[in-house]
């Protein structure tokens, strides 16, 4: 593990290796439990810098950025799957020495928590989905369609709309340049390939995981599904924020972190 010149949220950051790809993360906080934030599509960690000095008060929190976000490298072959981003995030827990997470996803990392707990149930504690994506198998083809929309001279307004889409009048105007700086950042080839990566239907099939499930979605989110996902995840706990959109950890952090924080100091690992 080598030390990299540079501060991310004001921490350490650090390397790891998934693939032959860099990886980069960062922790703070020293408690029994660990926490991994996981960003969604063309973000990256600086998503959670409301959430990390919060809760590594009490808890050890590790942010990462997914393969071709951020400042984390690209697979060379430029596939992306739900299978890597998971083993990603396994690669950043053995480097960070951490035994068992607790495993935090906003948006497309609600996909990636998931794969990552059907690949390493033994290393995963408890899931918290942030305005996550839970499709059914049969609506999978959605997102290869929208992949499209994304490539060649129009691809980056497209993806720019795209963004916009997720807004609303709750969306605070201070926090909209930011979002979307992050998410332009992001290569073409991240773009198409993080959002084809949920077209393949094996990602959405309906096994039921047994663990903890905290949800956290935005008000009257246009992704929850309360009935559908408590048939996946039996001992869910579900909560909305009042006036937030999907970029509510960022919009409303001090009640987004009372949520999670009670629904951490409650698990017994």
């Amino acid at each position: 593990m080598r030390l990299l010149f540079g501060l991310a949220l004001a921490l350490p950051i650090f390397a790891a290796d998934v693939d032959g790809i860099r990886l980069h993360w960062s922790y703070s906080g020293k408690g029994n439990k660990a926490v991994i934030l996981v960003h969604g599509w063309t973000g990256d960690s600086s998503m959670w810098s409301a959430q990390v000095p919060v809760l590594a008060e009490k808890y050890r929190i590790v942010t990462l950025d997914l393969p071709g976000h951020g400042r984390s490298g690209s697979p060379a072959d430029g596939k992306f799957s739900m299978d890597l981003y998971a083993r990603a995030v396994e690669a950043v827990r053995r480097a960070a020495k951490v035994k068992k997470a607790v495993l935090v996803g906003h948006s497309m990392g609600t996909p990636v928590v998931r794969q990552y707990a059907r690949l390493y149930p033994k290393r995963t504690a408890a899931l918290v989905l942030v305005d996550g994506v839970v499709a059914k198998p049969e609506n999978a083809g959605i997102y290869a369609t929208i992949s499209k929309q994304f490539v060649g001279p129009g691809g980056l307004k497209a993806r720019e709309d795209f963004v916009r889409s997720m807004f609303t009048a709750a969306t605070p105007e201070h926090l909209r340049p930011e979002i979307l700086k992050i998410t332009a950042s992001a290569p073409e080839a991240t773009a198409t390939g993080a959002m084809l990566s949920m077209a393949d239907p094996a990602v959405w099939k309906e096994d039921v995981l047994q663990m903890p499930v905290l949800a956290i979605y935005a008000d009257r989110s246009r992704l929850a599904n309360r009935e559908y996902m408590k048939q996946l995840f039996p001992a869910l706990e579900y909560f909305e924020i009042p006036a937030t959109d999907h970029f509510l950890m960022m919009e409303k952090p001090d009640e987004f972190n009372r949520l999670l924080l009670t629904f951490l100091d409650k698990l017994k690992l």
